[in-house]
C-alpha cells in the first residue's frame, strides 16, 4: 500500500470537509497534510492511516517504516491551550515513570507537542489490547488497583492549567448553550428544558452540599478508555484530564441495576484501597456527576454540529424522537437524584 493511501472512511470525511465553510476547524486537515506532518518528524508511514473512533480530535493509527505502530492525534483547534495540552502530556509521562500502564506521547527532538500548518499534533506509541470487560470481576479488581495507584500519585500536586470538574462548566454553561442553540426540537423543547433545569438545580445543590479534596483525574475513565493487554489494563486518552473528586474516575465503571453496581463497586474499591483511601461519602456525588455528564454530552453534540463527522455519526441528533428520549432520561435522572446514594455499609 502506498504511503499516500488512507482508510476509505478517512478519505470520505476529508472530501466532505472540503465542501464545508473554510473556517471549519479541520477543513485543511487533508490526508496529504496528515502524512506531511508525520514525516516532518522523520517518521515515515509504510501503511495507510486507519481512522480511530474519535470525534473531538482526529486520530489515526499506522505502522512506520521501522515496524513501529503509532497513533497520531491532531488536537481540535481552539479547544485546549498549549499549556493545557502540555500539562496532559507531562502528567501521562509522570504516571508512566511510576510504572503505571498508560499511553504516553512520544518524545521527538525533546518535545511531545508538535505543530504543522496551524495544527497541534502528537504521536503516541500504539497500545495493543482487547476490550476491558466490566463484568469480569478479576479484571475489575485489577483496574481498581491501578486507579488507586494513579490517584495516590495524582494527589501529590494539582493541575495548574487543566479545567476543574465544575457544575458551572459542565452544567450551567452546557445548559445555556443548548438553550441558545435552537437545536432542541420545537415540539419538545419546553418539556426538555423544564426537566433539565430541575436536574441541574438538584445536581448543583448536591455538589455544593459535599466538599471533598480534589486530585488530578483521568477525567473520562469509562471502560472504552481501558484496554486489556497480556500484562493487564492499559489506560488511554487523557484528553479530558481535570482536577476533581476521586469518584469521577470510578462511577463510570458501574453498570446495571443497584445490586450489580454495588458488587462492582465493592470489587473495584477492594483493589483501589490497597493504594489510596476512598471516602465513601463521595458516593453522594455519583448521580450529580452523571447529571452533569448528560448535560455536557448534549451541549457537546450541539457545539460540534458544524463538523461533518457529527451529522455523519450522530444522524439522530436533533430529531424530535431523540429529544423525547432525552426528556425521559432526564426525568429518570431527576428521580435518581432523590434516591439514597450507593453505600457499601452492610453490603
Amino acid at each position: 500500500m502506498s504511503n499516500r493511501q488512507i482508510d476509505n472512511d478517512s478519505t470520505e470525511q476529508a472530501n466532505s470537509n472540503k465542501s464545508q465553510d473554510a473556517s471549519f476547524d479541520f477543513q485543511a486537515l487533508t490526508p496529504d497534510l496528515i502524512l506531511d506532518a508525520i514525516e516532518s518528524l522523520a517518521v515515515y508511514p509504510e501503511t495507510g492511516l486507519l481512522a480511530l473512533n474519535s470525534y473531538e480530535n482526529r486520530v489515526y493509527q499506522f505502522r512506520c517504516d521501522r515496524g513501529n505502530r503509532y497513533v497520531v492525534k491532531f488536537y481540535r483547534p481552539h479547544r485546549w491551550s498549549e499549556e493545557q495540552i502540555q500539562e496532559e502530556h507531562d502528567y501521562a509521562l509522570s504516571l508512566a515513570a511510576e510504572d503505571i500502564p498508560i499511553a504516553v506521547p512520544a518524545i521527538i527532538d525533546g518535545k511531545t507537542l508538535h505543530h504543522y500548518q496551524g495544527y497541534k499534533f502528537t504521536l503516541f506509541p500504539s497500545i495493543g489490547g482487547r476490550a476491558f470487560e466490566v463484568d469480569n470481576l478479576d479484571q475489575l479488581e485489577s483496574v481498581g488497583r491501578f486507579i488507586g495507584r494513579i490517584h495516590q500519585y495524582a494527589s501529590k500536586q494539582a493541575f495548574q492549567y487543566r479545567e476543574p470538574v465544575s457544575s458551572k462548566i459542565l452544567g450551567d454553561d452546557a445548559l445555556a448553550y443548548l438553550q441558545q442553540s435552537g437545536q432542541v426540537a420545537d415540539g419538545i423543547s419546553q418539556q426538555f428544558f423544564t426537566v433539565a433545569e430541575q436536574v441541574l438545580d438538584k445536581a448543583k445543590s448536591a455538589m455544593s452540599g459535599h466538599q471533598f479534596p480534589t486530585i488530578r483525574l483521568h477525567g473520562d475513565l469509562h471502560p472504552s478508555n481501558i484496554l486489556w493487554t497480556p500484562d493487564g489494563p492499559g489506560f488511554v486518552d487523557l484528553d479530558d484530564a481535570r482536577q476533581g473528586p476521586a469518584v469521577q474516575d470510578i462511577w463510570m465503571m458501574l453498570t446495571g441495576d443497584r445490586s450489580q453496581r454495588l458488587l462492582q463497586l465493592d470489587v473495584l474499591l477492594e483493589g483501589y484501597q490497597e493504594f489510596y483511601d476512598f471516602d465513601q461519602g463521595q458516593l453522594a456525588l455519583v448521580e450529580p456527576l452523571r447529571a452533569l455528564r448528560m448535560l455536557h454530552y448534549n451541549a457537546w453534540l450541539s457545539k460540534r454540529w458544524q463538523d461533518p463527522a457529527f451529522p455523519m455519526n450522530f444522524p439522530w441528533f436533533g430529531d424530535i424522537k431523540y429529544w423525547e428520549q432525552q426528556t425521559l432520561a432526564f426525568k429518570e435522572q431527576l428521580a435518581a437524584l432523590d434516591e439514597a446514594p450507593l453505600s457499601l455499609m452492610g453490603y
